[in-house]
């Protein structure tokens, strides 16, 4: 798998924090039958590698990854418990080359122009946007793709499923990130049905983009 191929399993990628590594599996499976194939466990808790460790061996139709990247060794350690991409929030010549170390893809985190073009540098040329929202949004995005139309991203940080579409819409956009397909309240409630339900939702937001303005 390349990040090309990553970017195109969901038009939203979930963007998931798990104090309970026991929820992984059922989570990754709910989010499956709503038609998302693809996960991002963020590396902010002390259960996230042991909820990758989970969905690597006992969901193998989800694809795992490690979302919240910021060390070198949480890089290594990601790998090891079975990660299949990883997603960092900004960049570090450190954190880059241990991420790059692993052989995994790697969506690394910019949020100007001057962050993309480093990274476009050294042959990335699909990239995360955050904190999106607060770095300008959708606008923001379609006016880095004037200088900047070889790269594309996935936008995270403050999209909701109303703003959603306006992101994919973009022809530099190829998925976003979010984090409202498992909400805080339907992990604390283990409302697995309810995560289906908005995976489903989520899940035609790519169709629905091309309408958006």
């Amino acid at each position: 798998m390349n990040a090309d191929d990553l970017l195109a399993l969901s038009p939203v990628l979930p963007v998931v924090v798990l104090h309970d590594a026991n929820q992984a599996v059922p989570t990754a499976r709910a989010l499956l039958a709503g038609g998302v194939r693809v996960i991002e466990l963020t590396l902010r808790t002390d259960a996230a590698l042991d909820a990758i460790r989970r969905v690597a061996s006992e969901v193998p139709d989800v694809v795992v990854g490690a979302g919240t990247v910021v060390t070198p060794d949480q890089a290594r350690a990601a790998k090891d418990a079975g990660a299949a991409f990883l997603v960092t929030p900004g960049t570090t010549d450190t954190l880059l080359s241990a991420a790059v170390d692993t052989g995994l893809p790697v969506l690394p985190g910019a949020s100007t122009v001057s962050e993309a073009m480093r990274l476009a540098e050294h042959g990335f040329d699909r990239l995360k946007f955050f904190p999106a929202e607060a770095s300008g949004g959708a606008a923001a995005l379609s006016a880095i793709g004037g200088p900047l139309p070889q790269l594309r991203f996935c936008p995270t940080g403050g999209i909701t499923p109303a703003g959603a579409p306006r992101y994919l819409a973009l022809p530099n956009v190829a998925c976003v990130g979010g984090s409202w397909l498992t909400p805080k309240d339907a992990l604390a409630a283990r409302d697995y049905a309810r995560i289906e339900t908005l995976a489903k939702e989520a899940s035609t937001l790519g169709s629905e983009a091309t309408t958006a303005t």
